[in-house]
This record gives structure tokens, C-alpha cells and sequence, in this order.
């Protein structure tokens, strides 16, 4: 699809949602900016189109100077100082006798290794608007009122310095990458049916507003920049950007260059730079351009030639899981940190083995679909983004792997249930800024959302789940769907009542555990005796194994769910009972045989339901 017809077809998608109540905001940024690679400082002008589709009269609006946070005694410095495990990448570890103290790498910048970002000449169409800078939040009063429907243009000055590479973003990093160019420009905050997102940035997530980019960055002409959006003028700087082995006039005389990039209907804007980038393209699925730009180094070079053949099958079975990548470019870009995701590209760090590469790279792609196309708000629900992305992430390798595993998702399983039984665990539904330790986090948004998804296949099937995925595609691209929305998505497709599993899982610390509590032989036949002792209701079910090697299997409906799931394994006879009400916990049922014919009972055999105690879940003549 090309450029224009994205952006026709997603405004005409949001004028038809409009008219069934949804609406979003819209931004058109222009932007133009030198960067002095002596000074790592920059300076930029910034044009920006608001258009309010909210029902509401905006008389305030708010940008974000991410930047800011790399200060210290900055709100990020504060949680480092204080949350319990901070990010290792963010301390520095020094002994003091016996003891080992962490010290915030924040907080032991020099001014010319701070992060910062000032803005001035705020207008709205030439009238210049009082502004209050809270750390790294502007609040930007409007002169006039902006009605609902009507656009109104914004324009300032901006000029930042690029912080020593502390997380994300920065200079310099330790795998010698010059620029990792995320989060740098003034950003419009998003405002939806929740009212304003204005959250101070810690290390977290991130939430933007869709709109179209049109950015031209001066740089010294010896650097190579890759990133979101598609370069426009290769002909003038000498780069042919979609094949850079051809060679192209290169201006004479010139110190600098100016790289002209376009991004259609995207929600950010992030570059990285530096003169020893090799760039490879290969044809991904679909006509898209795979970038990927890495440092010169032999030891690298194999590694990173090595996994692109693998990035392009992994795009080809997010195509299919979920919906096609709708941008014609992405670019894998060494970035020196860990790895995020940003609108077309990733930034990951470029030195280690293929394997753990590629995994890195499947993940932080798989980001485009479920932060970048599906843009959740990730800082109030992290877990639908990173927990989501984990899934796919987790079946494309075990799909690439020469030894695939029936549950890909064990991994998931066993770090979510270790931090329920822990004491640890808080809900979901807790704003990512607000968990008390980093580890509860990370498992929580990252385990525990993979495992939300990964028990639809136990709740519903496997088919039903890859339907979920590209109706949920389908429904929400271009848009900033909520949990209730895949709820709704995968109740539509199924047919069953799922709101029950949204609260206890997302919204509770509900933990599901069901016990084998006895098997007694009665009137020839063995009666079984189950019993709730979680709090979350399931579907249960068993698989009974006879002393004569045959197996059969049994199918518990949850009452509440109004739903009965597919036979998952068609090859074994299923008995479906009667179903199980949530209000009684204890269950009984009947096996035709006698228990002397009976070798064991196994609740789950497939491993897909999050049960915290497992060793109850077995009866074992």
C-alpha cells in the first residue's frame, strides 16, 4: 500500500468510527533540525497541526520533553534512587566494605552529559502562549479555544542536547553507537474518551497520538541515518537508500547534509546515526524493505547477515497470525541498548549470538503490530503490548526452532506462576509506573500478558485464537484499542461469554487452582472428586490414562463461560459433563471403569491453564 492510500484509507476508517462514537486525535508534525555531532546538541523547529475529533472543548494542551528525565534529581534519578531493583543498565555498582551500594548512572552526569530539551516561541497561529515546564511535561495554555473538529497550528523552537546513553535514548553508547535518536522532539500527549495522558516519563512505556511525520534532519555528511519514515531525497545527499551498494553523485563542499524522511500515519518519530553504519536491504514479504543497519565490525557482520533470512520468514507468520504490516520499509537499527520499539524500525543491541539476535529482533518487530498498528495505551496496560508481542514472539520460535516444543509458552507459565506464589504480585490493571519492584513488572506485563493470550487457546482452542488474532487486527489498526476491546473481540469470535476472565486475570491477583482431591471406586465404576481452591474459575480438563495404555478425555464447562470448546485433540475420545458452577467449589463425576483399571487422572494434560499448584493437579494409582 502506498504512503497516501494509508492515510486515506485510515481517515476514512476514523470518519466511519466516528459515526458509531469512536474518535481519536490527529497530528501533522513538521520538523526541521541540525545536529552538531561535536556538541551532540541540536536545534529544530517544530510545525504542528492538531485536529480535535474528541467531543470536547480543548482550552489546554500538553507535549512531552523525554529528554528532561536525564537529569539529576530528575522524577527517573528519584525511582532509581528508591525502587528496590533498579534496571541494572541504569546503575552503576560500587563497594563500600562489605556491602555493594547501586548508584543511579543518572545521577552522575556532568552538564554536558545531561539530557535536556527546551522549548520557545510557542504560538497558535502567530500568537505567542504562555508555557509551564513540569520535568518532563509541557503544559501549553491556548490563546484560542480548539472546538471539537476544528485544527489549530502550533509552531516552536526546540534545541536539546543528547544525553550519555543511560537507557533508550542518548550518545556514545558501549557498542560505539554515535546517535540513538528516540524520544528527542517535542511530543503531543495523547488525549482520548480518558481525558489527557500526561505521565512524567521514568524508563516506561510510551503513548502517542497518530499523525504524519515530515522531518528534515542536517547532520554531518559522513553519517548514515536510518529510522521511521522513507527518505526522500537520496539523490540529492548521494545515498540510494533502497539499494546503498549504488553509488550516487556525492555534493562537493558540503560539511553537512540534510536527510529528508517521511512517515505516514504513525505515532513516532526515532533516528539513529553514525558514520560506520553498513546497510544491508533485503525484500521482506509484500514488497517491504528490510533495513538493517549495524556497526563495521567483522565480528558482527556474519551474525547480522545470518538473521535476516530469519527476520523475513518472521514477518511473513506475523502476516499471517495477525494481519499484514502495512508500511512498505522496516528497519532493524544497532542502537546500543537492550532493545525497543519505535514506529518502522527497532533499536537493539547489535553484538551477541544468532540466536539470542534473532529472538531480540522477533520480539521488538513483533512490537509493530501490537503497539505501532494496535496502539495500546501501554503505560495503563503494558501487558497487552509487551505480553502480546511475547506470544508471537515465543510461536515464531519455536516455529524456527529444529526441535519445535508442543507449549512454546511454558517459559511464560512458569515465571508468572513464581511470582503469584511469591507474595509479589499485583494486578494488571496497575499502571506500569506504579509497580513496587522492576521484576514484578517485567513478569507481570511480559509472562502473565503472554500467558492472558496463550489461555485462549486452553479457554477457546487454538483456531479460535488465530481467528481472535486477525479479527482483533482487523477491528483495531490504526486505533488504541483497550482490554476490553480484545475481550470483546475474542467473544465475538467464539461465541462465549469471556468477562469473567478479563476481571480475575487483568483486574485481581485471583490466582486459578483446582486439586484432584480423591478417586473412589463406587458401584463398579471410580467416582472423581475436584475441588476449587483459587479464587478464578476455569473449565477443566482431564485426561484419564487406563492400565491398558488407551486414553480418554474429559470436558468440564464453566457455568458462567457458556461455552464448550472444541475437542483439542479429535484423535482421543472426549466426554463433555455436565458444567461447573463458580459457587460451588467442590465437583464430582463418574468414569465408567472400575479403579483397578485406572492408572492416572491428569487435570490440564497440555499445560496451557495457569494453575499456581500444580503438584494437586495428578492422581497416580
Amino acid at each position: 500500500m502506498k504512503p497516501l492510500l494509508i492515510i486515506v484509507t485510515v481517515f476514512c476508517s476514523l470518519w466511519g468510527q466516528a459515526q458509531n462514537g469512536y474518535w481519536q486525535q490527529h497530528v501533522d508534525y513538521k520538523m526541521d533540525v541540525t545536529m552538531d555531532v561535536t556538541t551532540y546538541r541540536y536545534t529544530g523547529t517544530q510545525e504542528l497541526i492538531y485536529t480535535n475529533h474528541s467531543p470536547d472543548t480543548l482550552q489546554t494542551v500538553y507535549y512531552h520533553l523525554y529528554n528532561n528525565a536525564f537529569q539529576p534529581g530528575s522524577e527517573m534519578d528519584m525511582r532509581l534512587q528508591h525502587v528496590k531493583d533498579p534496571d541494572s543498565r541504569m546503575v552503576n555498582k560500587i563497594k563500600e566494605g562489605d556491602k555493594e551500594i547501586k548508584q543511579s548512572r543518572i545521577a552522575q552526569l556532568k552538564p554536558d552529559e545531561i539530557g535536556y530539551l527546551n522549548v520557545s516561541n510557542v504560538r497558535q497561529a502567530g500568537a505567542l502562549l504562555e508555557t509551564t515546564v513540569s520535568g518532563t511535561l509541557l503544559k501549553v495554555p491556548l490563546a484560542v479555544s480548539l472546538l471539537p473538529g476544528k485544527s489549530t497550528v502550533l509552531t516552536l523552537n526546540f534545541e536539546g542536547q543528547v544525553p550519555m546513553q543511560i537507557r533508550r535514548s542518548g550518545r556514545n553508547n558501549r557498542e560505539g553507537v554515535a546517535l540513538s535518536m528516540s524520544q528527542w522532539y517535542p511530543k503531543m500527549a495523547e488525549f482520548d474518551f480518558e481525558g489527557w495522558h500526561v505521565d512524567p516519563y521514568i524508563a516506561r512505556e510510551f503513548q502517542g497520538v497518530w499523525g504524519n511525520f515530515d522531518v528534515k534532519i542536517t547532520i554531518d555528511k559522513s553519517y548514515i541515518l536510518g529510522g521511521t519514515g522513507y527518505l526522500q531525497n537520496g539523490n540529492e545527499i548521494g545515498y540510494n537508500y533502497q539499494d546503498p551498494g549504488v553509488k550516487v553523485s556525492i555534493p562537493k563542499k558540503q560539511k553537512t547534509l540534510t536527510w529528508h524522511f517521511v512517515a505516514p500515519q504513525v505515532h513516532d518519530f526515532t533516528w539513529a546515526a553514525d558514520p560506520n553504519y553498513v546497510h544491508d536491504v533485503v525484500q521482506g514479504p509484500n514488497g517491504v524493505a528490510l533495513h538493517f543497519l549495524y556497526k563495521n565490525k567483522p565480528e558482527i557482520a556474519l551474525t547480522w547477515k545470518a538473521v535476516q533470512p530469519k527476520v523475513v520468514t518472521i514477518m511473513d507468520l506475523f502476516n499471517y497470525w495477525v494481519g499484514p504490516y502495512p508500511y512498505k520499509q522496516y528497519s532493524v537499527i544497532q542502537g546500543g541498548d537492550g532493545g525497543m520499539e519505535y514506529a518502522m524500525c527497532t533499536l537493539i543491541l547489535g553484538e551477541g549470538e544468532l540466536n539470542g539476535l534473532t529472538g531480540l529482533i522477533a520480539h521488538e518487530m513483533g512490537h509493530s503490530w501490537f503497539q505501532h498498528i494496535l496502539a495500546t495505551n501501554e503505560s495503563k496496560h503494558p501487558w497487552m503490548d509487551e505480553g502480546f508481542t511475547s506470544y508471537i514472539e515465543d510461536r515464531a520460535m519455536n516455529t524456527l526452532s529444529p526441535q519445535p516444543v508442543a507449549n512454546p509458552y511454558a517459559g511464560a507459565y512458569k515465571a508468572y506462576i513464581n511470582l503469584a506464589n511469591s507474595g509479589k504480585e499485583q494486578p494488571l490493571s496497575t499502571h506500569a509506573d506504579r509497580y513496587d519492584e522492576n521484576r514484578s513488572y517485567s513478569i507481570a506485563s511480559y509472562s502473565k500478558g503472554e500467558v492472558f493470550l496463550a489461555q485462549f487457546e486452553y479457554l477457546l482452542g487454538r483456531v479460535a485464537v488465530d481467528k481472535i488474532l486477525r479479527r482483533y487486527y482487523q477491528d483495531f489498526k490504526f486505533k488504541h484499542p483497550t482490554p476490553n476491546d480484545i475481550k470483546r473481540t475474542a467473544e465475538r469470535v467464539s461465541g462465549a461469554v469471556l468477562d469473567w476472565y478479563l476481571i480475575d486475570f487483568t483486574q485481581t491477583t485471583n490466582t486459578i487452582d483446582y486439586s484432584i482431591t480423591s478417586v473412589e471406586e463406587k458401584e463398579g465404576g471410580s467416582v472423581v472428586n475436584l475441588e476449587r481452591l483459587g479464587r478464578m474459575p476455569m473449565p477443566i480438563d482431564l485426561q484419564v490414562t487406563y492400565t491398558d495404555g488407551s486414553k480418554e478425555n474429559f470436558y468440564i464447562p464453566l457455568r458462567m463461560m457458556h461455552y464448550i470448546k472444541p475437542n483439542p485433540d479429535p484423535e482421543l475420545p472426549r466426554k463433555v459433563l455436565t458444567d461447573w458452577a463458580w459457587g460451588n467449589p467442590r465437583y464430582q463425576f463418574r468414569i465408567e471403569k472400575p479403579l483397578a483399571n485406572i492408572k492416572s487422572i491428569v487435570i490440564d494434560p497440555a499445560g496451557l491453564m495457569a494453575d499456581v499448584k500444580g503438584n494437586n493437579n495428578k492422581f497416580e494409582r
